[in-house]
């Protein structure tokens, strides 16, 4: 028989089973996997289900600590799931929580407190430290991602597409240093141009942020910031890239095709710089213009750099003058040279948004009005988000960042503030109605090879357009998308390696895959949904924001890439920046 004590027991125990049973995890419910600022907005979103209330508990507790009604359900743009929003931007005691929605589950734990996303913020930037080249990563600074020394680029072969008269083909060439550009081993102008510059504008807006980051990397101790720094290790490359006798700009320092999914040190095929480009050439001119400026202020601990970078800028343009419209179309030069070169094309057919950055960035830097009366800065064309293929906007930041020390010459000036506005009030408009609440996602336009970083350009748009109006909307409205970065999406995953509890762990990217470490290298973007599927890999959703697979395949998908990192290491660094300057943007 069992006694009065005993079924007491037995009851708290089946009660406890109930109650535990009910804050199992679920993925059901995406929000940010990391957390919330205490004064800032607060939201998650539920998937397929019928509840309509939720609460807020401690991780393991089931006592609640604030109560909300759920959302009206709304049916997502691109399929027949429907959606609930949880909103708890009213609470803001700090401390980690999980978010309980009755006889579905509990999120993953998530914290509220401030400086909430410093860690993910100065992650982003390192990743680029395990991205260098022609170097040792030692473990006190990469720890169980160290590795050894690889690709000194110290004989690299000019390539028959890219000769001149004093540099015949095969001629030897020292170009060290850089970035590897994405899961690749190759070096790229183009797409180095607009990450560069994008970290450039991160530093330029909030100098003293970063002036107080520390990455534990090995310049870390000196007075650069070490952001700074790290540009440093990819700008001295792209000055190799540069013909000295002509200005002109390699389009790209590259093997003749991808390697094997092997360490850098394992990679010992040829490599060569390849045909000059307009484009090349004009990216470069707008970083070292940009560079310019910014690396002025440390003339004691870089001396003569900054001079070294304005010429280089001047002798680029000048270049690009004379030759205006050489594309780079890879296929065509195999056609004509060997030896055949597989490898990221990086080719673009539309070269006015390259003039237009290049001549606002030399303006900015020299006020000399003759860059931007040589183009029409502000075409009629309508203005699109920055990618490595349009750059236009990255001019427009600069100009509008500088507008108080611009001499007010050109009539279009004062319009570009006004320009930058519309087009982050466009990407706002309705935003808070949709499936996740969130601006990404409008159209499945958004959801194309690197989404992710679609979204941390939209939010570096929406942050430009607050700096003019100090409207914290728009503010608000840019961590809709760095909560879809980290986990509030329709995939559930956090994009960012190492930043989560669900987070890519076999990205397309050599170092990941062949290092023998289970955790791939931290601090990286991965692509994000691609319905384009350009991979032939098995995914199990063709959905716009759900085609994604975590799979070394899926380059398409899952590959890291150094100008998606760019724009997350100016979104997570200025947010942070902006509440550590008041709590949170006003």
């Amino acid at each position: 028989m069992i006694n009065r004590i005993t079924l007491i027991l037995l009851i708290g125990f089946y009660t406890g089973c109930a109650q535990n049973k009910k804050l199992e995890s679920t993925e059901s419910i995406r929000l940010n996997q990391i957390g919330y600022y205490p004064q800032a907005p607060k939201v998650a979103i539920v998937v397929n289900s019928e509840a309509t209330e939720f609460y807020l508990a401690k991780p393991g507790s089931d006592k609640k600590l604030f109560t909300g009604k759920l959302g009206a359900p709304v049916k997502s743009e691109f399929s027949d799931k429907t959606t609930r929003k949880a909103d708890f931007s009213s609470f803001t005691k700090e401390g980690t929580y999980v978010l309980v929605v009755a006889g579905l589950g509990a999120s993953y734990p998530f914290e509220i407190r401030r400086n909430v996303h410093d860690e993910v913020a100065k992650a982003s930037v390192k990743g680029f430290y395990f991205q260098r080249m022609s170097t040792t990563l030692s473990e006190k600074f990469a720890g169980k991602w160290h590795r050894p020394f690889a690709h000194p680029d110290d004989k690299v072969l000019v390539h028959a597409s890219a000769v001149s008269e004093k540099r015949p083909e095969g001629t030897i060439i020292t170009s060290p240093k850089g970035w590897y550009d994405a899961g690749d081993y190759n070096k790229y102008i183009v797409n180095s141009g607009i990450t560069v510059g994008t970290m450039l504008s991160a530093y330029e807006d909030f100098p003293e942020y970063f002036n107080n980051q520390n990455l534990n990397i090995p310049e870390s101790e000196n007075t650069l910031p070490d952001l700074l720094d790290e540009v440093l290790w990819n700008l001295r490359w792209m000055m190799t890239m540069q013909d000295s006798n002509d200005g002109g700009v390699y389009h790209k320092l590259t093997n003749a095709n991808f390697d094997k999914m092997v360490m850098p040190d394992k990679a010992t095929n040829p490599r060569y710089v390849v045909q000059k480009s307009t484009a090349a050439a004009l990216d470069f001119a707008a970083v070292m213009a940009q560079a310019t400026r910014v690396l002025k202020k440390f003339n004691n601990q870089l001396p003569g750099l900054s001079d070294s970078c304005l010429s280089a800028a001047t002798q680029a343009w000048q270049w690009a003058l004379k030759n205006p419209a050489v594309e780079f179309r890879q296929n065509e030069l195999n056609k004509n040279f060997d030896p055949d070169i597989t490898t990221g094309a990086y080719g673009d057919r539309d070269l006015s948004d390259e003039f237009i950055w290049a001549a606002c960035e030399l303006y900015a830097t020299t006020d000399d009005a003759q860059y931007i009366h040589h183009t029409d800065i502000l075409p009629e064309t309508k203005v699109q988000l920055p990618s490595w293929s349009q750059v236009r906007m990255l001019g427009y930041y600069s100009l509008v960042r500088l507008k108080k020390s611009l001499p007010d010459d050109p009539e279009s000036l004062p319009r570009l503030e006004k320009v930058i506005v519309q087009f982050a009030d466009d990407l706002m408009k309705d935003y808070e109605d949709r499936s996740f609440s969130m601006v990404m996602g409008a159209s499945a336009r958004d959801y194309v090879w690197g989404s992710t970083a679609v979204a941390a350009n939209q939010s570096v748009a929406l942050l430009q357009a607050y700096y003019s109006t100090s409207n914290r909307k728009y503010v608000d409205a840019a961590l809709t998308n760095l909560d879809f970065i980290l986990g509030r999406n329709g995939t559930g995953y956090s994009f960012v390696t190492g930043y989560g509890d669900k987070t890519p762990m076999h990205p397309h990217h050599r170092l990941s895959i062949a290092d023998g470490v289970v955790e791939p290298v931290p601090g990286l973007l991965s692509g994000g949904p691609n319905p384009g599927k350009q991979d032939g890999c098995q995914y199990t959703s063709s959905v716009a924001d759900e085609a994604f697979v975590d799979d070394d395949c899926s380059y398409a998908s899952n590959e890291i890439a150094i100008n998606w990192n760019a724009p997350l290491v100016y979104l997570t660094c200025v947010i942070e920046a902006l509440q550590q300057r008041s709590g949170y943007a006003k």
